[in-house]
């Protein structure tokens, strides 16, 4: 059925206004939210719907959790914001226990999960100078193709992807791009003795939950660690009990020089990201060096300890360890003429839909947004599913079938 049939008025009148009055860098499902609780969405017709996006994996504690709500509304009515021109009572609370909980020496709080990149590459630089020596202004950082970190001027800069990049130049100097999953490709390029930072995604996302071969992350670890070479693990969606674990590195016992954290910090209430290292990286940055207006607020420093509590008392990387095991057996079960690859790690999982259609993708998703699933195709052919970990085996067994209905027809 024509996706322009299946519209109400009242949907019609929402997408209408974003039309007129937005900036169209956006290509939503056609479908208006107002509503959230655990796994599910209701749309403006009260419409109910699994939510296998998770924001990009920013809700993995579920829809407006009761604890991190509480938290949220007993913060904003006692203090917001103070900029960090003051100290506040609470900033101090939250950097024990965000480095206690992730075993770090210190974190430096961002807000958007792009903001805790543009921060680790700053610190790798940084510690380059003044801690490595090399040469000023002659740092390289290695990042890998197909990556996504965000779309800063910096981050596009080392980006694969055309359209993240096309008239966006010039670019920012500083990186070398080599192939992901490539352990002979990365030995090469740490033979550079300017090279002080390796920036990867433990499993990359955006384009399509790419896992890469097990002992890559340990290898490419201690290979970073023979050349003096910081390893920077981008963990902004893979981390927070995502894949089954605290951390995606935590399955290779992997600890990464800096840490970078967003998306879930938060609950998906606000804008949170972390940068976390040991001293002699992170003291590298002085007063003035760098920051931002609302790193830091009491609000986020706050929700976060709510929200990193709540996926350890309510055991949501064990959650996701075993539904997304469950998951990835019955999507392979299906035997779908039409889905090439199931692949993925606790509940951060992708399909690669096999047809001579381009589009065969997207009208899966609109399919499932019919039939009350939502998900999004992601590089034209592949369809990520990562639903909020608190997620049980009826309701994955529900989305299954799901998944089976939409397909039925493509």
């Amino acid at each position: 059925m024509p996706v322009t049939k299946t519209i109400t008025s009242l949907t019609r009148q929402f997408l209408e206004k974003e039309e007129m009055y937005g900036a169209h860098n956006y290509h939503p499902l056609p479908v208006v939210l107002t509503k959230g609780k655990g796994v599910f969405v209701w749309d403006v017709d009260d419409r109910r719907y699994y939510d296998f996006l998770s924001g990009y994996s920013a809700i993995n504690q579920g829809h407006c959790h009761p604890r991190i709500i509480e938290t949220f509304i007993e913060q904003a009515q006692k203090l917001t914001l103070t900029s960090r021109a003051f100290h506040n009572d609470v900033l101090g609370e939250y950097e024990e226990f965000i480095t206690k909980f992730f075993g770090y020496d210190k974190v430096l709080p961002m807000n958007t999960g792009v903001e805790a990149v543009e921060t680790g590459l700053k610190l790798a630089r940084r510690w380059g100078y003044e801690v490595k020596g090399v040469p000023r202004n002659k740092a390289k950082i290695i990042t890998c193709a197909q990556n996504f970190h965000g779309r800063t001027i910096s981050v596009i800069s080392f980006s694969s992807d055309e359209s993240s990049r096309k008239d966006f130049g010039p670019f920012t100097p500083g990186f070398e791009t080599i192939p992901y999953n490539d352990i002979p490709a990365l030995q090469m390029a740490l033979q550079d003795a300017n090279v002080v930072g390796f920036l990867v995604e433990p499993i990359q996302g955006e384009a399509g939950v790419i896992v890469p071969d097990e002992g890559y992350l340990a290898k490419a670890a201690a290979q970073c660690k023979e050349a003096n070479v910081l390893f920077i693990a981008d963990e902004i969606q893979t981390g927070l009990a995502r894949t089954g674990k605290m951390l995606a590195c935590d399955h290779e016992g992997v600890r990464p020089d800096i840490l970078l954290l967003g998306k879930a910090l938060s609950g998906g209430t606000m804008p949170v990201s972390a940068v976390l290292a040991d001293d002699e990286i992170m003291l590298t940055i002085k007063p003035g060096d760098h920051g931002s207006t609302y790193g830091g607020n009491p609000m986020a420093c706050k929700v976060a300890m709510t929200a990193l509590q709540v996926l350890v008392d309510e055991q949501m990387a064990e959650n996701s360890a075993v539904q997304g095991a469950h998951f990835r057996k019955e999507l392979t079960d299906l035997r779908h003429e039409h889905i090439s690859i199931v692949r993925g790690k606790g509940l951060f999982n992708a399909i690669v839909i096999n047809h001579p259609q381009k589009d065969a993708a997207w009208d899966i998703c609109i399919a499932m947004k019919q039939n009350g699933l939502l998900a999004k195709p992601t590089h034209g052919d592949r369809i990520r599913f990562a639903p909020p970990l608190l997620i049980n085996q009826e309701q994955i067994d529900d989305c299954i079938g799901i998944i089976k209905k939409s397909m039925e027809n493509l």
